[in-house]
C-alpha cells in the first residue's frame, strides 16, 4: 500500500495540511535499497540520547575512533550513506529551551506543551500518547532507559500527567496500560518501602501477569512469553564507567544494549509488530554535572544499543530505526591547544565518573585523600590548591535541593580542574535550544525531511507504520 495515499484517505489527513506539511514529500533519494522507501514499518525502535549536544555525539565518535580504530555506530550510518539525516526544532510551547517532558510529549502526543507537563496542554486538554495509539492498533509497546522508567522521556510516549514530578502516579498509570516491557531504574516509585503511600507496585504488576526482575541475571533469564517489569536501582542506573569498574555493579545492573536486546526478544515475534523506545537518560544527567566520564561512556553505551537496533533491522527489513536526542545540554566540546589530542585521549584512562569522585569526599576528607581519590579515578594529580578549593566547597553542602545535584556537589569546579588535563570545555550546566540531530534507517526513512518540527515525528511514525490517527 502507498503510505501517502493511505494517509490522504485516512483520518490523519483531517488534521490539516499545516500539521503534515513537513511530511508531504520524501527526502531526496539516496543509496538505500528500494524496500526501505516503500515497505510498511511493522516495527519502530526509537533511540534517544537524552541531553545530547552535538559536541557530545562528536566527542563519543572521536573517543571510539581514537581508542578502537572505528567510530560510533550512529555516525557510521552517515559514513556508509545508510541513513536519512535531518535537524529537528525541539522548542516547547512556552520556551525555545525545552525540558525532557515537553520534548518527549511533542513526539508522544503530537502537540507542543509547556515544560514540565506530559501530553497535557495548559488548558487541561489531554493528547493521547503514541504508544497507547500503537497498542490500540494491536502492536506491542515498551520502553527501556538508564534513568527511572517513570522519568520524563519514557513517560512522554506513554501517559498523560499534569506534571512530570508525579513519578509514583506514573508508575500506577503504567499498570493500567499493559505495556509489554518496561525497564530501567526507579525502585523508589515501585517499592512499598520507598513509596509514601506504602503501596507495593511490584506485587500489583506481578498480579497482572508481569515477570518482575531486579537484577541483570534475572533479566537475562526472564520469560519472553510474559510482560516484563525490570527495575535495577532506586533512582537512575549507575553511570556506565562506574558500572564497568565495579564487579558488583557489572554483575547486577544490565547495560542499555542488554535491555534493548531483551525488549526486542520479548516483542519480535508479535504478528502485528512492536514499538520500542530506548533512552540513554544519564547522558543528560552527566551533562548537567559537566561530568565528562559519565557523559562519554554513557553516550557510547547508547551507541551499543544503536548497534543492537540496527542489527535487528538488518535482519528484519520491516523495522524502522530512529536515532535522536530531545535537546542539547551544556554544549561540551574539545578546545584548541597543542596538547588537545593527548589531553582528550587521557579520558580513555578514567576509571570513574565525577559523581563517584565527589560523593566519596566529605568535610572530614584530608587534602591527601582527595588527591589520591582523583588520581585513582582520572590518572592525574591535582595540586594542593585545587584539592583545598574542592574541600572548601563541602562546607556548604546541602541535603535536599536540586533535581540533578541534591547535595550541591562541586561539579563545575571539578570540570574546570579536569579541563587542563582533558581539553574539554562546557558552556553551562543547563539545557540549550539546539536544533537536534535525527537519523532514520529502514522503511519510512524517506519521510524525513532535512528540517522538521518536533511534533512532526509523531505523525511520521504513524504514517510509516500505516496506523491511522483515529484514536
Amino acid at each position: 500500500m502507498n503510505r501517502r495515499k493511505f494517509f490522504k484517505n485516512g483520518s490523519l489527513f483531517a488534521l490539516g495540511a499545516s500539521v503534515l506539511n513537513p511530511l508531504n514529500a520524501g527526502a531526496t533519494p539516496k543509496d538505500f535499497d528500494t524496500y526501505k522507501k516503500s515497505k510498511k514499518a511493522k516495527n519502530i525502535i526509537i533511540l534517544v540520547s537524552d541531553g545530547m549536544s552535538t559536541g557530545t555525539l562528536n566527542m563519543a565518535d572521536l573517543y571510539l575512533s581514537r581508542k578502537m580504530g572505528t567510530g560510533s555506530n550512529w555516525l557510521q550510518l552517515y559514513r556508509d550513506n545508510k541513513a536519512t539525516r535531518g535537524l529537528m526544532d525541539m522548542a516547547s510551547l512556552n520556551s525555545i529551551v525545552t525540558d525532557s517532558a515537553a520534548a518527549s510529549s511533542s513526539w508522544g502526543g503530537g502537540f507542543r506543551i509547556n515544560n514540565g507537563g506530559l501530553n497535557t496542554s495548559p488548558t487541561g486538554e489531554k493528547h493521547l500518547p503514541i504508544w497507547q495509539k500503537f497498542k490500540k492498533a494491536g502492536k506491542m509497546a515498551g520502553c527501556v532507559t538508564t534513568v527511572p522508567i517513570t522519568h520524563a522521556t519514557p513517560a512522554g510516549f506513554c501517559v498523560n500527567s499534569k506534571t512530570r514530578k508525579d513519578q509514583a502516579g506514573i508508575a500506577e498509570k503504567y499498570l493500567g496500560l499493559n505495556f509489554d516491557i518496561m525497564m530501567g531504574g526507579g525502585n523508589e516509585y515501585f517499592s512499598p518501602d520507598k513509596r509514601e503511600d506504602k503501596v507495593d507496585m511490584y506485587q500489583k504488576f506481578a498480579n497482572k501477569g508481569y515477570e518482575v526482575v531486579k537484577t541483570r541475571e534475572q533479566m537475562l533469564a526472564a520469560n519472553t512469553k510474559k510482560p516484563i517489569l525490570g527495575v535495577f536501582s532506586d533512582g537512575g542506573l549507575p553511570y556506565t564507567i562506574d558500572r564497568n569498574n565495579d564487579k558488583e555493579l557489572a554483575k547486577n545492573v544490565p547495560t542499555l544494549a542488554e535491555m534493548t536486546q531483551k525488549a526486542i526478544d520479548r516483542m519480535k515475534n508479535h504478528p502485528e509488530g512492536f514499538v520500542l523506545q530506548v533512552e540513554a537518560g544519564k547522558v543528560d544527567w552527566a551533562a548537567h554535572g559537566n561530568d565528562i566520564a559519565g557523559l562519554i561512556y554513557d553516550q557510547t553505551a547508547h551507541d551499543e544499543a544503536v548497534k543492537v537496533a540496527i542489527d535487528f533491522a538488518d535482519s528484519n527489513d520491516d523495522t524502522l530505526v530512529i536515532i535522536t536526542t530531545d535537546h542539547g545540554n551544556s554544549n561540551p566540546g574539545t578546545i584548541s591547544g597543542s596538547n588537545a589530542n593527548k589531553n582528550f585521549d587521557s579520558i580513555q584512562n578514567y576509571k570513574h565518573s565525577n559523581e563517584w569522585i565527589l560523593n566519596g569526599i566529605s568535610r572530614e576528607s584530608t587534602i591527601q585523600q582527595i588527591k589520591e581519590r582523583i588520581e585513582y579515578a582520572n590518572n592525574f594529580e591535582v595540586t594542593d590548591k585545587e584539592a583545598i578549593a574542592l574541600l572548601k566547597s563541602y562546607a556548604i553542602i546541602k541535603t535536599e535541593d536540586g533535581l540533578y545535584n541534591p547535595r550541591n556537589l562541586p561539579f563545575k569546579l571539578m570540570a574546570e580542574i579536569q579541563k587542563q588535563h582533558n581539553s574539554v570545555s562546557w558552556i553551562s550546566q543547563h539545557h540549550s535550544s539546539d536544533y537536534v540531530e535525527i537519523a532514520m534507517y529502514g522503511p519510512g526513512s524517506d519521510l524525513l525531511k532535512p528540517f522538521i518540527k518536533n511534533t512532526d515525528l509523531h505523525y511520521l511514525m504513524l504514517e510509516a507504520a500505516e496506523v491511522e490517527n483515529k484514536f
